[in-house]
């Protein structure tokens, strides 16, 4: 999700076991290059007694029963490397840690398998606990999780990829993740672990020298090195998709995440990411009303739009899971994030129904162009003037 509420609003990993981790590291180049998903049985660290067989079995079972649960309950979409992603994940900006670790615990209950970081949003590591609490009792297979997370602007160079996705790795406990992005296309210079530097005449100290080339280059050597199955963007506009997907020479970018709702659909975007066989995934589908005080301007609450309430009474579902549908049936990932236990559940109950043409219709007709764009980056004071901000 959008980097920008989370990094002013809250300021807040177990290693594995290197043979695993060679094990999976040669996994997934392999994954990558045929786009098949390779399943592992985990290994024991000890030959089984009687009892360890028997509850080896039981916790085996749970496991498949909640992991077919998911997938029962899951639509996927297949990113360019044959890879597939849930087409709907869990949001972990703007929450403390133990509402985060609470509410990734419930989002895991309800099905969610694509859970979305970053390292600017300063929690990963109360992610990583949720995550090793259900890999260590069997309740989830590694494999089963689609794990994203992102690089900061601090970290847009070549250099600063590996550096950032390594740090990433021991705040989440793993050994891979399942998606890398760049956060932003504009960088920062690093000074010491500030993530927004700002200059002595109070504005941020943009890199004006973040070169898009050069870092995916050092993308692509993650991928390689097993450290990511997948890389993307993130906040890029169509031109600085272009010239990284021109220059990509070994792997093209997987998926594109930006924001996009019911006023700001991002269309004439999302048609040139189809073309480039660039997956879309939308930050704040349910709009940004939490960001309000952040941005100082009024928010507009796409839950009372009439035509989505209208839509939902037909089909007696709640206008957040009709927001969530428009979004999914048009062939993009979303990631709403909530803490509230119920609309964690109820924004994952929305595989059971589909939105008509005329319904589609009246909801793509909503659409504000850029004027619905909510989250622009300007309030970091200064972030404007680098030559790569998007918008």
């Amino acid at each position: 999700m959008a980097l920008i509420e989370m990094n002013i609003l809250m300021k807040r990993s177990s290693s594995r076991r290197e043979a695993a981790s060679r094990s999976r590291s040669s996994r997934y180049k392999q994954e990558r290059k045929t786009g098949k998903t390779l399943r592992s049985v985990p290994q024991l660290e000890q030959p089984p007694t009687e009892a360890t067989q028997h509850n080896s079995v039981n916790t085996t079972t749970e496991s498949l029963k909640i992991s077919n649960m998911a997938d029962e309950k899951q639509e996927f979409l297949e990113l360019n490397n044959g890879v597939r992603i849930p087409s709907l994940g869990f949001g972990t900006w703007q929450a403390s840690d133990k509402e985060l670790e609470d509410a990734v615990e419930h989002a895991l209950t309800a099905g969610y398998r694509h859970i979305d970081g970053a390292y600017a949003y300063e929690n990963e590591k109360a992610l990583g606990r949720v995550l090793k609490r259900w890999i260590d009792s069997g309740r989830v297979k590694r494999e089963d999780l689609f794990i994203v997370t992102k690089l900061p602007e601090v970290g847009n160079t070549p250099a600063g990829v590996v550096k950032y996705l390594q740090r990433s790795l021991d705040n989440l406990g793993l050994s891979y993740v399942d998606l890398y992005l760049v956060h932003t296309p504009f960088g920062y210079h690093e000074r010491g672990e500030d993530l927004h530097p700002m200059t002595d005449e109070g504005v941020i100290d943009v890199d004006m020298g973040t070169d898009h080339i050069a870092i995916w280059k050092a993308m692509e050597d993650q991928v390689e090195a097993g450290k990511t199955r997948c890389i993307g963007l993130s906040n890029f506009n169509e031109k600085q998709i272009e010239r990284v997907w021109t220059s990509a020479e070994r792997i093209k970018p997987a998926m594109l995440q930006v924001e996009l709702h019911l006023y700001f659909q991002q269309k004439e975007l999302v048609n040139y990411c189809n073309s480039r066989k660039i997956k879309v995934c939308a930050y704040s589908p349910l709009g940004s009303r939490g960001s309000a005080k952040l941005l100082g301007k009024e928010i507009p609450e796409l839950l009372e739009n009439p035509e989505v309430k209208k839509v939902a009474e037909k089909h007696n579902k709640t206008p957040a899971q009709v927001l969530l549908r428009h979004t999914i049936q048009r062939g993009i990932a979303a990631i709403p994030k909530s803490t509230n236990p119920g609309r964690i559940v109820q924004n994952f109950q929305i595989f059971d129904f589909e939105l008509s043409p005329e319904e589609v219709a009246s909801l793509d007709a909503q659409d504000q162009g850029k004027d619905g764009r909510i989250l622009d980056f300007k309030f970091f004071k200064g972030v404007e003037k680098h030559p790569e901000f998007p918008f």
